[in-house]
Parts: structure tokens; sequence; C-alpha cells
């Protein structure tokens, strides 16, 4: 009878702060115990506050458990004999709740603990109201497995050079596991200061996100480490590792000390990372104008991990790729992706920890930002990485994901762990980034930089919503620049610094940026030129889905962007500047120009289309001379240009019209990116089988960009834009069959061989074309699994991982995705990837696909639904397909696990990439084969 006035109570509270009209029509779910669950909803109450956890853990490396106490001071908002918070897979041994005076207000026998597991949520119910405004501490022993996978408090091994097996625990909690390591109110908005302690045996060492402040020698030869205690912030970043890693260390100017920590045989390959992290922290206390917060910034390189990194604050986690740099194996594109890994990490102790989203449906605010400042930090800090040219990559990326119609808002609904680890995407990332760029484009640097500055400091070990970023870039000025003196703008200085760029324009920032976040996809801008008349109209832009489709109507309907327009013409001497609010508009020029290019040097997210003979104007130019435009601009009219063609805007015979200026082409990232257009059309016609064009067009792009092929080096020398061109030329060249590249890398490869892998003067840059090359024998690829059991390099390993499955014989590439299914030899973090490499080979495109459906259970233990691996699986797996058969295939194959799937994206993605290849090809096929042949010499 207690208990069911505990929950009838706890009801009557629930409903008077919901706003429910009646506790009558609530159900509640039954927990494990078989007694209703007082809460049914997947977010905490918030009628009880974390304010401090105190925190003790002790992994068993042996027995691979761990215990755990914690100790939650709480404050209450509002009366109730209820705690709920969050657990997952973790046994409560016992708990108490003690009152700030320290008299024990409940324990085990007078308090009823439940579990309700499909919300990861336990609840306590007391005797005794806890009472508003009053301090109590919550007490609770568990015991729980170290887990398996990537997520919680995990296990994780690496091997010595001598094939002895170490293992070690870390942490990932990013975005709801912090759940499996400690009971805790595990969402971002409940922010609480941590003291942590470690015990573990003498021959490891524990980290944490504070400095260890003293250590204690307990029984049985352990030792605890105590810990300093943090700074107000989220349970996501909370981490703790157990490891015998060793560490190289160094000081930022402001006192900071930095240490990359690596298991011992990698040490020699941290040093690079302790470098960029010391001058990339640096730059951003001078760009944010606030100081790190935190006395030290750890960054440790994790043998198992799943994504790319993680910003736990004060204690970076990263996959070993993308931490460590190995001179003799890792290329020049593995330096700038080490180098920008670290700038978004560290951007996020700014972006993210100090300030950090309410909920997860704005976690582009985290995400965005952090991508985008990996561009603005490495520019600053490793000019010679020239890493804006790549900016280009990552919007082009962002727009192929945005112009299909199963894309999201950037700020969308997340509720359960699931919809929230889908989150993490390309839209959260690389659109997050872009639309930051157009929007610091469009308010220049200096009010760009101020707002975000403002939004720091104003938010500071808060959370915020994107109007709360909207508000401060119109509003930087804060009391605190009033009274110091500091420069800043208020809201109306914003817009008149903007209208100096925009002529006759009144906006409002939140107005403009809400079409950008809350409705998905990317516009159209439609061109039409008439002397000093322009015509301009938006509509959806759509990839796979034609005007004359019956579904392109509606699929239009409700969309409009206020899009900040730029443009160049025949006779500018500036930049034009527009902000297009309607779905038509005019600009009226001074004077008759011969042409017009929008969105300057690719500054906005926008597809632009040239009506009228505009198209056939730009293609005259180029071949005339192409420096009329920027680099980045003819990089952005070719990719604008085939994009038009999935979009059936334009016919595929112009947009291959417009490549053949290429040969004249200087800028390596120009280059790069027409010569990928024209291998991803070799390519499905490859795997497509239509040998005649396949021959044809491998022909063509040989004979076209001989030149530049012929004159690659086999070295690492030149600038990083050179090497880059370096390798992707060569890749391409010999995966050509091209004989001279293939005899290279043959002569290169058999060198190797004969040294038995010790001869190191491959050029890393041409590692991989080496290797690719190597592993189409049989001796070869069994040579090369070999090198990879006893390589120490991470950037080596994945090089031989990618060779290894662009061979054409199904029983290796069988075994090798067996390999990774069993997580031994090619660890279990590498398994998707490993998938991925398979199925665009043309001769495992089916192979990967049949490996799929046979093991989907078993890829679902490894790696839970909506992460990035299950998505890299499904969307990976089936992007080759073209033909209606393979989409049938994939359908059924979604329809057999559709309870599984009902709440992922991926599968949506995957049938409508495969609906787009079909009709690409049934639209393009005849006019491909009929352009080869009248172009090829």
């Amino acid at each position: 009878m207690l208990l069911l006035l505990l929950i009838l109570n706890f009801v009557g509270i629930n409903y008077a702060l919901s706003g429910e009209r009646s506790i009558e029509n609530t159900s509640f779910p039954i927990a494990t115990n078989g007694q209703p669950f007082p809460w049914n909803k997947l977010r905490l109450p918030g009628w009880i506050l974390p304010v401090h956890y105190d925190l003790v853990i002790h992994p068993n490396l042996t027995s691979l458990i761990f215990m755990g106490s914690v100790k939650i001071e709480v404050t209450v908002v509002h009366e109730t004999s209820t705690i709920v918070l969050h657990s997952k897979h973790l046994e409560i041994i016992s708990a108490a709740i003690e009152e700030e005076n320290g008299k024990t207000q409940a324990d085990l026998k007078q308090m009823k603990v439940l579990e309700y597991p499909p919300h990861e949520q336990i609840a306590f119910l007391y005797a005794e109201p806890l009472q508003v405004d009053k301090k109590y501490f919550l007490s609770i022993n568990y015991i729980a497995n170290l887990s398996d996978g990537f997520y919680g408090f995990y296990k994780s091994t690496y091997k010595t050079k001598d094939g002895q097996t170490k293992l070690l625990a870390s942490t990932h909690f990013e975005p709801t596991s912090a759940r499996m390591a400690f009971p805790c109110f595990d969402e971002p908005s409940f922010k609480a200061n941590y003291t942590i302690k470690i015990q573990r045996d003498g021959q490891h060492s524990a980290l944490s996100n504070m400095p260890k402040v003293k250590t204690l020698k307990l029984d049985n030869n352990l030792f605890e480490d105590h810990f300093a205690e943090s700074v107000k912030m989220s349970t996501y970043l909370v981490a703790f590792i157990v490891s015998d890693f060793q560490s190289v260390t160094g000081t930022t100017s402001s006192g900071i000390k930095v240490s990359v920590y690596v298991t011992p045989e990698k040490l020699n390959q941290a040093r690079y990372a302790l470098e960029a992290a010391i001058k990339i922290l640096e730059f951003y206390e001078q760009y944010f104008g606030i100081y790190y917060p935190l006395p030290k910034q750890d960054l440790v390189a994790v043998p198992d991990f799943q994504s790319g990194a993680m910003e736990n604050w004060g204690l970076t986690t990263y996959r070993e790729t993308s931490l460590l740099y190995d001179p003799e194996t890792s290329s020049a594109s593995d330096k700038l992706w080490v180098t920008m890994v670290i700038g978004h990490e560290l951007a996020h102790q700014w972006f993210g920890n100090l300030v950090t989203m309410e909920w997860w449906n704005d976690i582009w605010l985290n995400e965005g930002f952090a991508r985008y400042m990996e561009f603005i930090s490495v520019d600053a800090t490793y000019p010679e990485l020239q890493v804006n040219d790549y900016l280009l990559g990552t919007c082009f990326a962002a727009m192929g994901r945005d112009s299909m119609n199963s894309s999201r808002p950037i700020s969308s609904k997340a509720e359960n762990p699931t919809q929230i680890k889908e989150m993490f995407d390309t839209v959260s990332y690389d659109k997050g980034a872009c639309i930051l760029h157009m929007l610091r484009n469009f308010l220049t640097e200096e009010v760009f930089q101020n707002g975000i500055i403002h939004y720091l400091k104003k938010h500071s070990y808060s959370n915020a919503k994107n109007n709360d970023l909207w508000t401060s870039l119109a509003n930087t000025c804060s009391e605190e620049d009033f009274t110091s003196g500091k420069f800043c703008y208020s809201k109306s200085q914003v817009a008149k610094n903007a209208h100096s760029y925009y002529v006759d324009e009144h906006f409002d920032i939140a107005e403009i940026m809400n079409t950008w976040t809350l409705q998905k996809g990317i516009p159209l801008i439609t061109v039409k030129q008439n002397h000093k008349r322009i015509k301009i109209r938006q509509e959806r832009f759509l990839k796979g889905i034609f005007p004359h489709d019956p579904q392109w109507a509606s699929m239009q309907i409700g969309f409009l962007w206020h899009v900040p327009l730029t443009y160049i013409t025949s006779h500018s001497k500036s930049i034009g500047r527009h902000l297009l609010k309607n779905h038509s508009d005019t600009i009226e020029l001074e004077e008759d120009v011969n042409w017009v290019k929008f969105n300057v040097d690719m500054n906005g997210y926008y597809i632009v289309h040239y009506e009228g003979n505009g198209w056939d104007t730009i293609i005259k130019l180029l071949t005339q001379n192409h420096t009329l435009f920027s680099y980045k601009d003819r990089a952005s009219l070719i990719h604008n240009a085939f994009q038009l063609v999935s979009a059936g805007k334009l016919s595929l015979d112009r947009a291959l019209d417009l490549t053949q200026y290429l040969q004249h082409e200087s800028s390596n990232i120009v280059l790069l990116q027409g010569l990928g257009y024209l291998a991803v059309i070799y390519r499905m016609m490859e795997r497509r089988n239509i040998s005649d064009v396949t021959e044809s067009l491998k022909r063509y792009i040989l004979q076209h960009f001989k030149l530049v092929i012929d004159r690659q080096t086999w070295s690492d020398e030149g600038s990083i834009s050179d090497r880059m061109l370096r390798s992707a030329l060569l890749e391409l060249a010999c995966d050509l069959q091209y004989p001279p590249c293939v005899q290279k890398a043959n002569e290169l490869f058999s060198k190797w061989m004969e040294s038995s892998g010790n001869l190191t003067n491959i050029p890393s840059d041409v590692l991989e074309t080496v290797y690719s090359v190597g592993s189409k024998t049989a001796n070869g690829w069994n040579f090369l699994l070999e090198r990879y059991k006893v390589s120490m390099s991470g950037a080596e390993q994945r090089k031989i991982c990618s060779a290894l499955a662009s061979c054409k014989d199904d029983a290796k590439l069988t075994r090798l995705l067996e390999l990774a299914m069993e997580g031994h030899i090619i660890k279990t973090q590498d398994l998707s990837s490993v998938i991925y490499s398979v199925s665009t080979n043309p001769a495992g495109q089916h192979l990967a696909w049949k490996f799929v459906k046979k093991n989907w259970s078993k890829l679902l233990e490894k790696f839970p639904l909506g992460s990035f691996s299950i998505r890299m699986i499904i969307i990976g797996s089936t992007a080759q397909f073209s033909s209606k058969q393979e989409l049938e295939e994939v359908k059924l194959f979604f329809e057999s696990v559709k309870e599984e799937v009902s709440e992922l994206r991926a599968p949506q993605i995957a049938v409508e990439n495969i609906e787009k290849n079909i009709k690409w090809l049934e639209r393009n096929l005849v006019t491909l084969t009929k352009w080869i042949l009248e172009n090829l010499k």
C-alpha cells in the first residue's frame, strides 16, 4: 500500500507539472519486478537536479568486471518521494539517501528500487517526501561487466610486437552511455561537477578529465588515484581510462599541460599530435577570447574506437588513425586528417563542452561548429596544409546528402538513443559547417567572430538552443563590453555592417537562418540573364526526382529559403550581393554584361543553374580562358553541372563538355573534382559490366589526362595539394590498368616483398596504390595480410586493408570479410569499413551485400542501431547498386527486418540512392556512349 501511495503521490506531481488533465488517463510501464514504474517518458523529470557526483570506479582487467559507487548531491525543485535517473546494465547492490546533516533518510530495506530497461531508467521511491530547496545525497553501490562494444565503460586490447595481448578499459559516453558506467541524470542539460577516484593495480595508470591530485595505496597491490574536482559539465563528457599507456608532454604559452597517450611501442608516432594540439589550443584561446578552463588536456589513442574521436573535457579520445602520425607510412592526406580531427575535438572544448546544446535535436551546435572550426584553426596554424581547399569537398558531401528526399532538417526531433545516435551524421557535421561558412561570409568575419565570442561567454557552463546563437550573432554587446569599453556590435550595427554588402536589404538573422536549420534540403537557384537584367528563382533541389515525375510538385510545397546570393559578372569590379527571400526576384545591373556567375568561391550553400545559353557561355569561357574564374568557382561549376544532370536539369553531354578544358587546368583541387566525376561514371559502368562503354571511357580518361598522369612522380615531394593529387591520380591510373603505372607499382611491391617488408623506401603517398597493385596476386595478397598482423602503424594497416579489399578473388574477399567479423586479426572497429571497401570493388559488391544479409543479427550484436557503423554498413553495402533487381532485393531485406530498422533513416537513404542510380543510367547511358565515341581520339 505504501508503494501505491508513493506512486500516486508522484503521479499527482507529474500531472500538475505537465499540464495533463487527469491521472486516470495515464498508463505507467511495468518495472522488472512486476510493479508499476513511476515515470512513463523517455526524458527525465526535472524536479531533482544533480549538483555534484562523487564517483569511485574499480575495473578488474582480469575478471572484466567493475565495481562502482556514486554519491550524487541533488537539489529538490518540487517536493517528491521519487528520484528517477538513468542506468543501463548496472546491478544495483545497495542505495541510501542522506540529508545535508548526515541523517540517513532511507536505505535499501526502507525504499524501493525499480528498474525499467526499455527506457534505461531506475527509480528510487522513498518513505518520506524530499523537501524543496533542500540538499540530499543519493549513494548507490553497483557492479557491472566491462562492455564488449564501444560504448559505456568498455574493454580494449592491443598487441605488442612480440604478439602479447594487453588489456585496458576506456569510456565513451556520447550520446547516452554514461548510464552504462554509473547511475546518473544522463541528459545534456543536467550539468554538474564531478570528483572521480579510480582504483587500479600497480602495473596500470589512470586518467580522467582532471589532473590527478594524489594516489593512495590500498590492500592487495591496489592503488586509488584521486582526481581534482571537475568544472560543471554534462554526463556525456565524463571520461576515465585505465591502461599502461605512455605519453609525450608539452605546455602551451598559457600554461596548459598537453599530453598525448599511446601504447608504449607507438610513442614515436605521438609527437606530431602533441605539436598540433599545443598550436591549435593556443589559437582557440586567442580566437574565442576565453582561456581553456582546465589545467590539462590529454589526447589518448584508444586501440578500439568506433568513431573518429570524442571530445571528453580534458581527456579527448581518438581512434589511432585519427591521432598518430608515422612519417614512414602516413601520407599527406593522413597528416591533414590527423590535424583536422585534433582541431575538431579541441574546438569542442568550447563548442559543446563550455556551451552545450540543450537537447540532442540541436547537436549541430556542437558538431557543425567543431567541423567548421577545423578549417579556421588549421588554416591559421598550418597554412601549408591548404585546408580551406577541402571545405569545398565538405560542402559538396553535404549537398549530396541534402538533395535526397530522405534528408532531414539540421535541427530535428530525436528522443530515444537510436534516434539520437543517428543525429551524428553528414547533416549535423557538414551541412552545419557549410551554413556557418555562408553566415560568416554574409555577416563578415569580424561580426561573426564577435558574435560567437558573445555566445560562448553568455552561455558558459550552461546550455543553448538555435535561437541563442542567432541572438548572439545579432547583438554582440554584453554588459561587460559596455563597462570595459570593449568593441562590440549592437543589433542595428550588425544590420548596418552587412547592409553595406546587401544594398537595400533588411534582415533578421534568426528569420534567415531558421530557413536553413528548420527545413531540410538545399535550394536550386535558376538564373536567366538578359543584358543587364538577371531573373532569379528558387526551388528545392532534388536528385533522382525530375519535374515531370508525379511526386515532384508535392515535394516542392512549403520550401523557401532566405538565400544570401553572391555573383560576379564580365564587368565586375566587386562581388555583387543580393538576399533572395522570395521564390523569384530580379536583379538590375548598372550595365550590360556578357556573363554572370553566382555563388562566388562556393561561399553559399546552394546549387546554381544557368538557363538559356548560360551554360554554353560558361563552357566557352572555360575553354578560352579558365582563369577568368577562381579555382573554387571552377570546382563549383563542375560540381553544379554534374549535380544538375542527376536532377534532370542539364544534359550529361553538356556537363562532360565542361570538363574538356581540364587538360589545361592548373589547380589540383579542380582537377580532382573533374576526374572524380569521370571516375565515378567509369566505376558505375564497370560494376554494371557495360564493357564497351567501360573500355571506351577508360581510353578517354587515359588519353585526355595522359600528360598530367605522366607528370606524377613516385615520391612524397611537393605541396599537400600536389601530394594528394599524386595519390589520387596514380591510384586511378593503376585502376585503369595504365601500363606505366602498373609496371612501376609492381616493381616497388616486388622489391618490398623481397626485403620481407623491411624496405622502407616506398613513398607514403603512393603506398596504398603499390599495395593495391601487389594484392592482385595470391602471393602478394597473403604477404600483405601477414604484414597487416605485425604492423605497428594504423595508417599502414588502413592502406593494407583497402588493398586487400581491391583484389578480384571471391575466396580472398570472403576471407577478408570473415576476418573482420571475427575481430581478432582485423579489429571489429574496422568491420564496417571493410564491408564498404569490398562493396566498392566490382568483384565484391554482391559478396558484401550477401555477407550483410547473412550476418545481420551478428552485426547488430556488435554495433548499436543508429551508430555510425550500422549506417555505414546499410548505406555503404548498397550504394553501388543500379538495377531494378538489386533495388527489389534491398527493399525485401529491409522489409524483413522492418521492426529493427523502423526508426532508422539509413534504409530510406539506401533505397533512394539505388533509385537515383537506376534513373541516372536510364536517362544518360545513350548520351554517355555517344559522347565518348565522338570525343575519343
